[in-house]
């Protein structure tokens, strides 16, 4: 029994752990706690049985008990909308707060679509007259909606999109706000539009933006730890992207950063040092998936440079750090060098399981994991569009009723077929020019 409960605790902490390694800012003003907190302690947040695509109730008293929290849920969030027009910013900060946390913890799509036009513009009014906090806070509750609604939310892309683009690329906006900006364009882009140009404008700027780390050493005065930050937000963003585009423009960036993202390796932060590492693994994935035996030219510098970082002791940087970096470029270097895939397994229910065996599943689970920190767990369980994406069956269904009797490499070996099927069906379908050549 010690046991199964110890493997029940591993198993189902890793979407926990990816989902806070970016927690929310702490505040301590008593007016921000009022209406944060009573949400957290409301079971409308932390009861996942009061909304679609949660386990049903059983009996009648249970069935009015969740409409009556599914009403308040209601009159907490439209009170949080309401808090939006507020000519204050602390208050709307306070209501974006609740609304981050709300769309995080319940999946709520019906209720959201009929509100997503006033919720998207209030959204975008908080994006142009706030500073700082409110700017990331609203792009960050834009995200989420595209979350909750996918394709649906295909025209609140559009009319956003500019926004976005222009606060991530002004240099007087606050760091935190552009990142803000770079993660929710890229996650818009990759779960509501098929707009091939579109998302090749969005690359093109998120690689101007991290490209400004080429060249540049460790320690080197001209990169401030702002400007890593940002760099390795935008980094996130394009292999986000990257995981979904058509295979002539993958080659494309293969040319242009392979060799480059290698300056990257040396930055004093341990984050983009990290989010570079595995940028280097999914391009070598899907430079193989079209050529087995694919090697790159610098490929000997690079290996001694993967090698370094895997058992890195350097005193300055943190205990903490370096445990995480060498954890990370050991897998990062048994791909590059022996071609072995990456293989976690995120336990989402009693026997429901999520294999991650591909770098590019991985990038696409922790960009949803920085998008929905402590909910991911619950959209894992319930939203269909998470669901579909990573191959776990129709919502409710707590086994894998088809693999179960499987061993674990045959699962692996399946998951990753399936999963490879999706992108190359999905990335064909952004690229326009496979319309020309089939219409001949």
């Amino acid at each position: 029994m010690p046991k199964n409960k110890n493997i029940k605790k591993r198993g189902g902490g890793r979407a926990q752990e990816g989902a806070t390694q970016l927690q929310p800012r702490q505040r301590n003003e008593e007016d921000d706690e009022s209406l944060v907190d009573q949400w957290s302690t409301q079971s409308v947040l932390s009861d996942d049985s009061s909304w679609p695509g949660s386990d049903p109730a059983a009996g009648g008293e249970e069935s009015s008990e969740d409409t009556s929290q599914q009403d308040l849920f209601e009159d907490k969030f439209t009170e949080c909308m309401d808090g939006l027009l507020e000519k204050s910013a602390k208050p709307r900060i306070t209501a974006l707060q609740g609304i981050q946390k709300a769309l995080q913890k319940k999946y709520v799509a019906e209720y959201l679509l009929e509100r997503k036009e006033t919720l998207s513009d209030s959204l975008v009014k908080c994006l142009r007259k706030g500073k700082g906090e409110e700017q990331e806070l609203a792009a960050a509750c834009l995200s989420l909606v595209a979350v909750q609604l996918g394709s649906e939310a295909s025209a609140m892309y559009d009319s956003i999109h500019p926004v976005l683009t222009t606060l991530m690329t002004d240099n007087s906006t606050h760091y935190k706000a552009r990142g803000a900006c770079a993660i929710t364009l890229a996650t818009c882009c990759f779960l509501c539009s098929d707009d091939l140009e579109k998302a090749k404008a969005l690359t093109k700027t998120l690689e101007d933006m991290f490209s400004l780390g080429y060249g540049k050493g460790e320690n080197s005065p001209s990169v401030t730890p702002e400007q890593s930050w940002l760099m390795c937000q935008a980094l996130s963003a394009w292999c986000l992207l990257l995981t979904i585009s058509p295979q002539y423009e993958v080659q494309t960036h293969i040319n242009n950063h392979l060799g480059s993202l290698q300056d990257l390796l040396k930055n004093s932060d341990v984050d983009l040092r990290i989010t570079a590492g595995e940028a280097i693994a999914l391009l070598y994935e899907l430079a193989r998936d079209s050529e087995e035996d694919f090697e790159h030219e610098d490929e000997e510098s690079l290996c001694e440079l993967l090698k370094q970082l895997a058992t890195d002791s350097v005193k300055h940087r943190a205990k903490k750090d370096r445990r995480h970096q060498r954890s990370c470029f050991r897998d990062v270097q048994r791909y590059v060098v022996d071609i072995e895939s990456p293989n976690e397994v995120v336990k989402l229910g009693k026997e429901n399981l999520l294999e991650l065996s591909s770098w590019s599943q991985k990038r696409q689970y922790d960009s949803f994991c920085h998008v929905l920190m402590t909910g991911t767990l619950v959209h894992m369980k319930v939203n269909p569009i998470l669901r579909d994406m990573f191959d776990l069956g129709a919502p409710g269904l707590d086994d894998y009723s088809h693999t179960k009797s499987l061993s674990k490499a045959q699962r692996t070996f399946i998951n990753a077929a399936a999963f490879k099927a999706r992108t190359k069906a999905r990335a064909k379908h952004r690229d326009k020019r496979a319309v020309t050549v089939n219409a001949y």
